[in-house]
């Protein structure tokens, strides 16, 4: 820590995002504490760059960025955060963090109940939980080692572009009941600067349905990937057609040079962790959110 040197928590806007994804994909690395990933931001950006901006928080010291965190809910309720791996036991950040995420107008989080997803062994999770902060129900990250040859996926596969971006919208459209994904929405993410070692990939069957949907976002070469988001069309369930999306998933971010490919779910969707576990992802421990009620 460099004494006299104050933690700014700032907003990147529009031109600053290019910088808040390079750390994040500094970042990442296997072993690494699960954590705001580069494709995170990629996938928020279907809401646009000016959104995604607006979502971000940056906490820097001397001009160099310590911590990512990003509001992912409509909200404002729930912060993302990624912290560099040098920092994570830092005291004066952890501080810094907790002070700027319990003061609402700091402009950080909202009043009232919020949730913070942190990196489990950073300082700022002792702090939160001292102050009074409780755990969350349990997600589970899931992760595949990608140096060994990826299984194949059994069925056609698309590497989809902008031509059909309306087939990629609807089968996302019918695999979540709560979806509001567009054709627009897609053309917003493609815009996005994760999106360029970003893959979009929907799965037909037999009969030349698309049946399933999956984006993987590349954090780079030697880096862990991730998924975000992976469906399956509500009217083709029960045909291992998860499966055969999450390693044809697997196999583009092997392509794209990716150490690792990693996703998570909620723990009480047994089913999810399931399809993950069947195309051969190890379970890795549960991780949570840390929740305010006041």
């Amino acid at each position: 820590m460099i004494l006299g040197m104050a933690i700014v928590l700032g907003k990147p806007g529009v031109d600053g995002l290019s910088k808040a994804v390079d750390v994040l994909r500094e970042w990442q690395h296997d072993g690494a504490p699960w954590q705001l990933h580069p494709g995170d931001l990629g996938w928020f950006w279907r809401f646009g760059a000016g959104a995604t901006a607006a979502a971000v928080r940056t906490w820097s010291r001397d001009g160099r960025i310590l911590a990512v965190g990003l509001l992912d809910d409509p909200e404002g309720n729930l912060l993302r955060l990624a912290i560099a791996p040098a920092a994570q036991r830092d005291e004066e950040l952890a501080q810094q963090l907790v002070q700027d995420m319990t003061e609402p107008e700091r402009g950080v989080l909202i009043a009232g109940r919020v949730c913070v997803e942190a990196p489990r062994d950073a300082l700022v999770q002792d702090l939160l939980l001292a102050d009074g902060w409780k755990p969350d129900e349990p997600w589970t990250p899931l992760r595949l080692d990608l140096t060994e040859p990826v299984k194949d996926p059994g069925m056609r596969i698309a590497d989809i572009g902008p031509e059909h971006a309306h087939v990629f919208a609807a089968v996302l459209r019918a695999s979540f009941d709560r979806s509001t994904f567009t054709d627009e929405r897609w053309h917003a993410m493609a815009a996005g600067l994760p999106f360029a070692t970003a893959r979009c990939l929907v799965a037909y069957d037999d009969q030349d349905n698309a049946v399933a949907a999956v984006t993987v976002w590349s954090a780079g070469p030697g880096q862990p990937g991730l998924l975000e988001p992976m469906g399956v069309h509500r009217e083709h369930r029960g045909h291992g057609y998860g499966k055969a999306i999450t390693l044809a998933a697997a196999a583009a971010l092997q392509e794209l040079g990716s150490s690792s490919a990693l996703v998570y779910t909620p723990s009480s969707n047994v089913g999810a962790v399931a399809t993950y576990r069947s195309a051969g992802f190890q379970r890795l421990p549960e991780i949570r959110d840390l929740c305010r009620d006041r």
